[in-house]
């Protein structure tokens, strides 16, 4: 069994990810899937009989194809055949989750449900007869919670026992393989024509139940589920024409008919199998008076930017005790390391190489780890207990007034903690027009990697107002996106964005443990980020900083200072026109951290040198024009070779490089000019 393959499938906010971590737990592995750049997990599963793998699918609501997820899981299902598949059902909200299950159990796939959520279910009186459920389904059901444990030993069990019946050399000596039958519905006199039509059509080779699967995601609109096939054009033709002839007997297509003789079926299911306890499920929850006032049409945008700058507030008031400690120790440990090469007789290169270069530009970034460590671990507390969920329905409004699909907010909200991750995530959006725009306007939102540049310049020019100076900044770049998209789709993507439907998950208390698994993952992340990336950039500065061999370190005559006098000019009508800030966006191109890298680099100081060093190069204002240039020009390589790959387009990635850098500047200018008609400085 070790190297048996189950897959993991379930609808968005049925918890599938929780109970995937409490699968795997730390014994997990991250990539992309083949041939796109949609992060793939899959993690060790262990079994009494040994461990398997289990892969986690995109979140998906059915297996129509009509996305990238929805294909992405359709092709593993079809191609890698899994041993079983754990779909996940919400237990709250049966019916939804049971649409995918039933596609799974069509497929024939051997298919364990995971009833997940059950103490919500409980809760509010909603209770399942599981023997019934089984019944109807076919399947092993196992009522679960995720965050808890509860049914994890069981549901391990029953995908053990569908392994061994689905894998003779598996099963115990002698016993015969217990065959999957797949789920036959049956679609009506016409459409049962139309998929025998289909089906017929099909090359040699195929058992009827393949025949079968195939016509039925033909007649979905799935062409895909053909393409490669001998004749596939011709069965595809097939297709429209059965498609046209069901049209004119019953009023609709071939494809709504088939997804309403399911819907007909589930809802005979839930019908059987579901009760609610009057007294308990009756009136208004506590959920819906919640929703009440964060969805409110006039309190819910001011709410959210409320919680949002409070997030901000805190990541200062706490973070900057721990970064004061953590760069005193960095700040000793430099001046110990120079005493100690100075005592080994060695040289004054390799002594500014450890001090100026590696300890003060590496520890100039590692210092705001707490300050990264604390921002994520509050986003995965909003997350973890609904309320971001919230804040896409509220942005959603504002998001189709100005032509951006309300489903972008998605990958925008991503985008805080990395634009690369946020532009993959706009595979969710089927129109190439939403996907394009949202492509466009990601870099302006302001990922974790500009913030420590943000937390230093704001705690050092703005004292007790640099929360709010930071959250000002985020402000700006979901401002400039928004603008930036109502702009390009009223001009190149010029047409309505689609229709928006999300689902909002129920309120839940997060749990610890997760909040501070995610959070610490992403502090490592920084972490090691500083540690290789950011270091051998750093490195690459000393170097320049030092050559040619001779002229003082940093000085105009030296490699670093030629480029940075060439920069100067550019950069003077937005207040920082002097050579170390022309370097520092320079190298801020290879990742946003390196920005400060550089200045600790050049300057030879850590965070706290630097907090003193800096007031003789920047005023205020000058420091916030440097601040909105940071948050808006091109945004760093990782994230344009990502905007490449999606693309596929020279043209739009010289385009965005172009104009974020332009607006970037534009922006930088007229803040540092406006405030100095203000009378500002």
């Amino acid at each position: 069994m070790s190297t048996a393959v189950v897959a993991l499938a379930g609808n968005p906010n049925t918890g599938k990810t929780s109970l995937f971590n409490a699968l795997t737990g730390s014994r997990q592995k991250v990539g992309n899937w083949p041939g796109v750049t949609v992060e793939r997990k899959e993690g060790r599963l262990a079994l009494r009989e040994g461990d398997v793998t289990l892969v986690d699918l995109p979140g998906v609501y059915s297996l129509g194809a009509s996305s990238v997820d929805e294909q992405i899981a359709a092709d593993f299902l079809r191609n890698e055949r899994p041993g079983a598949v754990v779909t996940v059902v919400d237990a709250t909200n049966l019916e939804r989750s049971l649409y995918l299950a039933t596609q799974l159990r069509e497929s024939g796939v051997p298919v364990v449900v995971a009833l997940n959520m059950w103490d919500l279910a409980e809760k509010k009186g909603i209770s399942v007869d599981i023997a019934r459920l089984e019944a109807l389904l076919g399947v092993d059901v196992v009522p679960t919670v995720a965050t808890n444990g509860t049914g994890l030993d069981e549901l391990r069990g029953k995908i053990a026992s569908r392994l061994a019946s689905a894998r003779p050399e598996a099963a115990r000596p002698g016993a015969a393989r217990r065959e999957e039958k797949p789920l036959a519905l049956p679609y009506g006199d016409e459409v049962e024509r139309s998929l025998a039509a289909i089906a017929k059509a099909l090359p040699g080779g195929m058992t009827d139940n393949e025949r079968r699967l195939l016509a039925i995601r033909t007649a979905e609109g799935d062409s895909g589920a053909v393409s490669g096939l001998p004749g596939a054009e011709a069965i595809l033709a097939l297709a429209a024409s059965e498609n046209a002839r069901i049209e004119k007997a019953l009023e609709y297509d071939l494809q709504t008919a088939v997804i309403l003789k399911r819907w007909d079926f589930i809802s005979g299911i839930v019908g059987q199998a579901l009760r609610r306890d009057p007294a308990t499920s009756s009136g208004t929850t506590w959920d819906e008076r919640l929703d009440r006032i964060v969805t409110n049409r006039f309190l819910g945008l001011p709410l959210f930017l409320l919680v949002a700058w409070g997030v901000f507030q805190s990541v200062f008031a706490i973070g900057d005790a721990v970064a004061d400690h953590l760069d005193g120790l960095l700040g000793s440990f430099g001046e110990a390391a120079a005493a100690q090469l100075a005592a080994w007789g060695a040289g004054a290169t390799l002594t500014s190489l450890v001090r100026d270069g590696v300890i003060a530009g590496v520890g100039s970034v590692l210092v705001f780890a707490p300050h990264i460590f604390l921002f994520f671990f509050f986003l995965s507390i909003l997350e973890d207990c609904g309320y971001m969920a919230r804040g896409a329905f509220v942005m959603d409004r504002l998001l189709r007034a100005l032509g951006l699909h309300g489903k972008s907010f998605i990958p925008m909200l991503l985008g805080f903690g990395c634009n690369v991750p946020s532009i993959m995530a706009t595979r969710i959006l089927e129109r190439p027009r939403d996907r394009m725009i949202t492509l466009l306007v990601l870099p302006f939102m302001s990922c974790a990697a500009r913030l420590p540049v943000f937390l230093l310049f704001s705690g050092t020019f703005f004292g007790e107002r640099a929360g709010t100076v930071v959250f000002s900044l985020y402000i700006l770049g979901i401002a400039v996106a928004v603008l930036t998209a109502k702009v390009l789709g009223s001009t190149v993507f010029a047409g309505e964005p689609s229709q928006f439907v999300m689902e909002l998950p129920a309120y839940r208390l997060p749990k610890l443990s997760a909040t501070l698994r995610a959070a610490g993952e992403r502090a490592m992340l920084f972490v090691r980020k500083a540690g290789t990336f950011i270091f051998g950039a750093v490195i690459g500065v000393w170097l320049l900083a030092s050559l040619p061999f001779g002229v003082e370190y940093g000085s105009a005559e030296s490699l670093v200072g030629r480029l940075g006098a060439l920069l100067a000019p550019i950069f003077a009508p937005a207040g920082f026109g002097f050579r170390q800030a022309g370097v520092a966006l320079f190298f801020g191109f290879l990742a946003k951290e390196v920005v400060l890298g550089t200045f600790g680099t050049l300057l030879g100081t850590g965070e706290e040198g630097l907090a003193a060093a800096l007031p003789a190069l920047f005023t205020p204002l000058s420091a916030y024009a440097f601040l909105v240039m940071t948050l808006l020009y091109v945004p760093c390589v990782a994230v344009v070779a990502a905007f490449k790959r999606e693309t596929n387009s020279w043209k739009w990635t010289i385009f965005l490089v172009a104009y974020t850098t332009l607006v970037g500047y534009a922006l930088a200018v007229a803040v540092y000019q406006g405030g100095r008609l203000f009378g500002l400085s």
